[in-house]
């Protein structure tokens, strides 16, 4: 972004971009935290961690399979219980920076509407004192420090908005199968099935 941008759109500017780098920060994080590299289903990530305990687990749903398997015994009482402790944090994990973007995304525009009310007050001002070119920049700069906030404040906001609902289906699946593994978990305790 240029000086000259930058300066024409007033005190708003400066959280504008402020929000977008919180938005991408918060997006990028989602991004690698709700990535899915390999696609097994439930039952064979149990399949894999109950021989290959050691296996590398590269997604949300595979590090809880790993962390289901291990905490699972023959004796083991309670478990549902163990296990809803146990995926507090992937739960937690997969709604990580969630807030943040979705109040990004909503703050950004109003900041934007802000500019706007700002340079139409500064235009009014130019016109009423019948002053075209002031210090502050008169009726041009009051109408482009309109324009360029509201700009930067649906640019921000409308690629956020895009890539937040993208991010929270896929959270909601990680959660779908979170809670699938659990059940799956629990059903195989309570018949004394053991996974393999």
């Amino acid at each position: 972004m240029s000086k000259d941008l930058f300066n024409a759109g007033g005190y708003v500017m400066l959280p504008l971009i402020f929000c977008a780098l919180l938005l991408w920060y918060g997006l990028g994080y989602r991004c690698w935290a709700l990535r899915t590299p390999r696609k097994k289903t439930i039952h064979d990530m149990l399949v894999l961690y109950s021989k290959q305990p050691d296996q590398l687990a590269k997604s949300i749903v595979e590090q809880a399979a790993q962390r289901a398997v291990s905490l699972n015994a023959p004796d083991r009482k309670h478990l549902r219980r163990i296990l809803d402790e146990a995926f507090y944090d992937y739960f937690k994990e997969a709604r990580k920076f969630s807030v943040l973007v979705k109040t990004t995304v909503v703050i950004a525009p109003l900041l934007g509407l802000l500019g706007t009310v700002m340079g139409m007050i500064e235009t009014f001002d130019s016109l009423g004192s019948m002053s075209l070119f002031t210090q502050s920049g008169g009726i041009a700069g009051g109408i482009s420090q309109a324009l360029i906030t509201t700009q930067m404040g649906l640019s921000v906001a409308i690629p956020g908005l895009f890539l937040h609902g993208f991010l929270h289906k896929k959270q909601q699946k990680i959660e779908r199968e979170l809670t699938q593994l659990k059940e799956l978990m629990c059903t195989q305790a309570a018949t004394g099935q053991t996974t393999g």
